[in-house]
Formats: C-alpha cells, structure tokens, sequence
C-alpha cells in the first residue's frame, strides 16, 4: 500500500465530489459531512484536510447544448483553486475522455493542473476504448499504483483515512454492468484485513457499487461481495460517477454518492420514454443542471441531509 501523509488523525476528513463545481466534504470521528464550495469559500473554518472528487468530464464530447466540455470543467477547477484552504488531492472518478485519446488526456490534464494539487485516477468505460483495453490509460495514470495489482486497482492511506480506487469498467457485463471480478475481490479481502473497524473507508468506483438501476446497468454485478467485506467498518463512504446525476444511499454504516458531471446530464431512472446517454438541455439551460450541493454532518443516524444548488 502507498503511504500519502497528511494531517492528524483526529483531524477533519473532507472531499468535494463533483457535481458540476464541486463540494467539500468534511468527516468527524469518522462520520462524513460537506458543505458546497460557495460556502466554503466564504468561510475561514479550519480543517484537517480536504480532497475533490470530479468525474465524467467526458474531454471531447461536442453538443449543441455544450460544445466544450473543457469550458465548464475549467470553471469548476477556478473555484477549486479559490478555496480558502487548497485541498490535499483530487481524485477522478472516470470517464476522463470520450474517446480515449492522447489529446482529450492531455486537455484534461492540463485543466486539472489549474488547482494546483495531485490528481488521482480510476477509469470511466470511455477510457478503456483503446485497442490495449485501457493501457493507454493505465500507462498515463497509473504506473505509481502498479506494483499494488496487475489489474489497476490501488489503495492509499491518508491522515487515518483508508482510500480504496476500485475498477468495475473493465469486463462489463450484459446492458453494461460493472464488474469487480473474482482477482479484485481477492485484492480487497486482502487489502481491508490490514484494517481495524474503527478505520474510515472512502471507496472510489466509477459505476454505482449498489443496484441504483440495474436495468440501464447502473449498477456492479458482483457489487455486493465487496460491500459485504466493508460491513465491519464505523465508516464507509462509497463516491460513483457515470449516472452524471445526484443520487445517494445509506446502507447500515455505507453511505454511497453519485456525482454530477460538467459534461452533460443523463435522465433520471427509469424515466418514461428515456434511454441511458447523453440529454439534451438548451443551452441556457445547460447550468441548472450543473451545480453544488450543500451536505451538512448532523449525527451519526441516518443518512446526511442534501441541499443542491445549480449554477444557474
């Protein structure tokens, strides 16, 4: 496992998942809370550390309602870079390019550069399109992380807090499903058993690890097996992207996020007449479907309350 040093222990955890500009999040003891980056930049308040979580910036994705995806991607890294306090790392949760392309990489990457801080990596399935089945993404993002698997999966620890980047985009299964498969899941038993249950978990993947909507594939096949090793933990946030919509779950101590994208919005589940992909909003349009959510910690039960707040 990598050692990424940080603050103390009894410090705050934060993290702002994407959701068009961002949010910070913040832990307690263990306990995840956040707060959208309007309000965190008004503030002064101190915390042990913070990180970002953006996902499914989709570089190249061209639309009459959002002909450069890099504009409101780099709309939301200014804001990043305004905090009060910078955060520690940003963590991407896929779907880095549209097309696996060196150059949608590299417009990505030069983006992100603007806040200034380490990026971490798991790819989105509009990453692993190359003729490699994703090599071209692995040798970009995570060469840092191959000695921990052969398949591209990685942990880290940081101020206390455990991080565990899963793959589940690279053998889909049937309407698109993700998939950990049998080598993961071996890795992850192995990997937690180093852990007390006291240990905060954040887990990264880039397709929901619970069945939001197994229909459209929103959901991981063998999803259940890796929840079922994270039930000991006081506290696990699990961050998803690739719905490009805000939907939650608390699951006894599992807390699951989707996240917005900067790129374009998806339907919601299920909706009449509406298939997976890409939806179509005016242009004038296009920032109320991007924005900020505003997540306070309240107590330990239930889950956290959600206020969202668009650009518009």
């Amino acid at each position: 496992m990598s050692e990424y040093q940080g603050e103390s222990r009894r410090g705050f955890l934060g993290c702002m998942a994407w959701a068009g500009t961002g949010l910070l999040w913040t832990v307690a003891g263990g306990v995840p809370g956040a707060v959208g980056l309007e309000a965190a930049a008004s503030t002064q308040k101190s915390r042990a550390f913070s990180f970002v979580q953006i996902s499914d910036s989709h570089i190249g994705f061209s639309k009459p309602f959002n002909p450069d995806v890099r504009v409101t991607m780099r709309e939301a890294m200014a804001k990043i870079a305004d905090l009060p306090r910078k955060p520690d790392f940003i963590v991407h949760t896929g779907d880095v390019s549209q097309l696996s392309k060196d150059e949608q990489w590299d417009d990505a990457d030069q983006i992100t550069k603007g806040a200034g801080v380490p990026v971490f990596h798991i790819p989105g399935e509009h990453d692993m399109l190359d003729e490699g089945d994703g090599k071209a993404f692995f040798d970009r993002y995570n060469k840092p992380n191959a000695a921990q698997s052969a398949g591209g999966w990685y942990s880290f620890d940081h101020a206390g807090v455990h991080f565990v980047a899963l793959i589940n985009v690279a053998n889909l299964k049937a309407g698109g499903a993700g998939n950990l498969g049998s080598d993961q899941i071996a890795w992850l038993k192995k990997d937690l058993a180093n852990y007390g249950s006291s240990t905060p978990l954040v887990v990264f993947a880039h397709i929901p690890l619970w069945a939001l909507y197994p229909e459209w594939g929103w959901d991981t096949d063998d999803g259940a097996q890796a929840l079922a090793m994270m039930a000991r933990f006081g506290s696990v946030t699990v961050l998803n992207g690739h719905i490009h919509q805000i939907q939650q779950k608390v699951e006894g101590r599992v807390t699951f996020h989707t996240a917005l994208s900067t790129a374009f919005p998806q339907p919601s589940p299920g909706a009449p007449g509406q298939q997976p992909g890409p939806m179509a909003v005016p242009a004038e349009k296009l920032r109320s479907v991007l924005g900020i959510r505003d997540v306070r910690f309240v107590g330990r039960a239930g889950p956290l309350p959600l206020v969202d707040q668009t650009l518009a």
